[in-house]
């Protein structure tokens, strides 16, 4: 990339910007859409300066890990996904786990309140952040361990460095990944694929399933604790 040309290859790679902007969720950060949006650009021009040819890889992907490191950067400054947060989205995987060796079977939404003494809509509030953690890293959501925790310093952490070891344990966790999705419903499978394949945001979403933005965040939130709770199933 040449610095002479650098504002028409920004001008030529502003829908990546708009990609990972409305990917994010803005829901729980200070932040409109346009400030992600201009954080974006930031992170763009530095991946337009930075980029190495020599390394063959595919510059929108470079520029897209660039991107979004460069707003959860912004975001993590100011997170509103705070310390007692993260502390009830542990206590709920927690109260989960212990209910469902318990009972020996899936748990509802009624019997996880009464064992976390609160509300529906206080459930509700545990999904979104999820939905907001796993937008935020999909990974380390899905592969945390319930009795480790999760800490938002491991969510927005770029580990993009990897080993021969790590190469392997990718593979196995891409396996299990394929192998849990496969058991999930058709609905829940059309959300991922929605989602995560087609890269529709939440509003497109709720406008194809005809229901709330607001519901479409829960149900991805629901759904990442399923897909949570089969994975470690394939690799135990």
């Amino acid at each position: 990339m040449y610095e002479t040309s650098i504002e028409d290859e920004v001008l030529k790679y502003l829908p990546l910007v708009e990609r990972v902007a409305n990917r994010i969720s803005i829901k729980s950060t200070e932040y409109e859409y346009g400030d992600l949006y201009n954080i974006g650009v930031i992170g763009l021009i530095d991946a337009l300066r930075k980029f190495d040819v020599t390394k063959k890889v595919p510059f929108e992907s470079y520029a897209m890990i660039r991107i979004k490191g460069a707003i959860i950067d912004e975001i993590r400054k100011h997170s509103k996904i705070s310390r007692y947060k993260m502390t009830i989205v542990n206590q709920f995987y927690k109260a989960k786990q212990e209910l469902e060796q318990k009972l020996k079977r899936e748990v509802t939404d009624s019997e996880i309140c009464k064992e976390m003494n609160i509300d529906a809509a206080q459930l509700g509030n545990i999904y979104d952040s999820i939905h907001y953690l796993a937008s935020i890293s999909l990974e380390d959501t899905l592969f945390s361990h319930a009795d480790e925790g999760i800490s938002l310093q491991d969510m927005i952490q770029d580990t993009l460095a990897e080993n021969g070891e790590e190469t392997l344990l990718q593979e196995e966790r891409k396996q299990a990944l394929i192998s849990s999705i496969k058991k999930l419903s058709e609905r829940e499978q059309l959300v991922l694929s929605l989602y995560y394949e087609e890269e529709a945001t939440l509003k497109e979403i709720a406008a194809i399933l005809d229901i709330s933005i607001a519901r479409v965040s829960q149900i991805h939130g629901k759904i990442i604790i399923k897909l949570k709770n089969l994975i470690k199933e394939e690799l135990s």
